[in-house]
């Protein structure tokens, strides 16, 4: 079945030489009734239905299990325990630690070829024979229909593995000028220590990307998956196993929240954190690290993605059913659990009508339910009853001769950065709205949605307390997890100490 998939989709990738690769966007699949990839992905529901997987800690390439047994639920069927796991204690993520710095030396050694082979490998195996299985356990386990799934957990995750592995060959190749006397040369080094990758429950690609790519540029890890996407986070770390990725390199450590981050905090060899979360979660961690400053051997990268409350503005000029639908899309996909989703729209007296009488009949029109027993189902269950991350869209009606104050407001609303999106047609409009709008957005569309960044397309990130903006899916993300030392080797002697105008 997964050969027919390949046939479909074409190579995403071919070698040019052995430093350089040419790289694709992987295809999205459509799951038409009656396509192999809606077969296969059927079967690999049904393989699911009513199974619990043992999900260890795994710790020096072994699995071990703690007294702390907990279970992910199906968030749209809560007796269904798709995952029985265990929290690692303190004592475990202090082994973890140590198993990860004895391979961090060879690791870092190992050539960024053979580095960014395991990674293309996995790209590979996700895009081919293991495709289903990730996107069934990401819509079992995390509530996604078959559309969001495969979006999330089949091509961005192939593209982060993809195009970071082809970004870290690239910067390999760049190196500084060299002269006549001397060959001048530099080495991007992992950062000396360990990294600890803290992944959220909304997108599978995240967690896989979080770990993988310090991994990719020769760091070890400590990937803390979220406690409610443990089943396709296994998922994506054993596919990184059969990849070739070695054991010690990222070790796997479900724990509970504050345990593990005051644990791998308190270490003198923590050098780094990726994280996406909440913003308390990270303004703590990063309280943390400056609290114990003196302890390290280095200044510790800190990224992070904090989400946003991101807004659509529509202007006078605008086309209202792309504003409509694109609204529609941001707000409530995936139930509006997306850090990028629109939960603010700003619409002008004299189209709030017309707007509002279509958001609601195109709203009428959504299907909620179990997306694994109905395709047409357009978002399910939340994953956090206690959080307001989910399907909420607030309206402010404003005068339309007030657009610029509208404009203004919309910037300082929220103390977040992350996204936003215009609706106009003046190109006056539009440039003026590009300019008062220069800090609000760390990913700004026109004329569509807010949600949907693609690797090596749209860069992700905001900043303000949306997070570091560190542009993960660009070619700059993976130069966070490199230490780059500049080697001069010199092949002319140096025969006099005095310089010539001392003669």
């Amino acid at each position: 079945m997964w050969r027919q998939l390949r046939a479909l989709r074409g190579c995403g990738r071919r070698w040019q030489h052995r430093s350089a690769i040419q790289v694709t966007n992987e295809p999205i699949l459509e799951f038409k009734p009656g396509s192999p990839e809606r077969a296969a992905l059927q079967k690999a529901l049904a393989d699911l239905r009513g199974k619990t997987e043992d999900i260890p800690c795994v710790i020096g390439g072994e699995e071990v299990w703690t007294p702390t047994v907990r279970y992910q639920l199906s968030p749209f069927n809560h007796a269904h325990k798709v995952a029985k796991y265990c929290y690692a204690s303190k004592e475990l993520i202090n082994k973890a630690i140590n198993a990860a710095l004895a391979a961090r030396k060879e690791w870092d050694l190992k050539p960024v070829q053979d580095r960014a082979q395991i990674f293309l490998k996995a790209a590979d195996m996700l895009s081919g024979p293991r495709r289903a299985e990730v996107l069934a356990k990401t819509m079992v386990g995390q509530g996604k229909t078959v559309i969001q799934a495969e979006i999330d957990a089949a091509a961005e995750l192939i593209d982060f593995f993809r195009f970071n592995a082809k970004y870290a060959l690239e910067l390999e190749q760049s190196q500084p000028l060299s002269v006549d006397i001397s060959t001048n040369s530099m080495v991007y080094r992992g950062l000396e220590g360990f990294v600890a990758a803290v992944s959220p429950f909304n997108f599978t690609a995240i967690g896989g990307n979080l770990a993988g790519a310090p991994a990719l540029m020769g760091n070890v890890v400590l990937w803390k998956p979220s406690d409610t996407a443990l089943l396709s986070s296994y998922a994506v770390y054993k596919i990184l196993l059969e990849a070739g990725l070695p054991p010690n390199v990222v070790q796997f450590v479900p724990s509970d929240g504050p345990e593990f981050g005051d644990t791998v905090t308190s270490s003198e060899h923590f050098c780094g954190l990726n994280f996406t979360g909440s913003v308390p979660t990270f303004k703590r961690l990063w309280k943390q690290v400056s609290e114990n400053l003196d302890r390290y051997r280095n200044f510790p990268r800190l990224a992070g993605e904090c989400g946003g409350k991101n807004f659509h503005v529509v202007h006078s000029s605008a086309d209202v059913g792309s504003a409509v639908n694109g609204t529609l899309r941001s707000a409530f996909e995936f139930g509006g659990q997306k850090c990028s989703a629109c939960s603010r729209l700003y619409a002008p007296a004299s189209l709030w009508p017309h707007i509002k009488e279509k958001l609601l009949e195109e709203h009428g029109k959504i299907k909620v339910g179990d997306p694994t027993q109905d395709f047409g189902t357009f978002f399910s269950a939340v994953i956090d009853a206690k959080e307001i991350f989910g399907p909420i869209l607030t309206v402010f009606v404003y005068p339309e001769n007030r657009y610029k104050e509208v404009l203004e407001l919309i910037d300082t609303t929220t103390p977040y950065g992350l996204t936003g999106a215009i609706f106009a047609q003046e190109k006056e409009v539009i440039e003026e709205s590009r300019r008062l709008l220069r800090n609000a957005a760390g990913n700004f569309y026109i004329n569509d949605k807010s949600t949907g960044a693609v690797v090596a397309q749209q860069p992700f990130g905001g900043s303000r307390i949306s997070g570091t903006n560190d542009k993960p899916g660009g070619p700059h993300y993976i130069l966070r997890w490199t230490s780059p030392q500049a080697v001069k080797e010199t092949h002319v002697p140096l025969r006099d100490w005095r310089y010539a105008y001392m003669q």
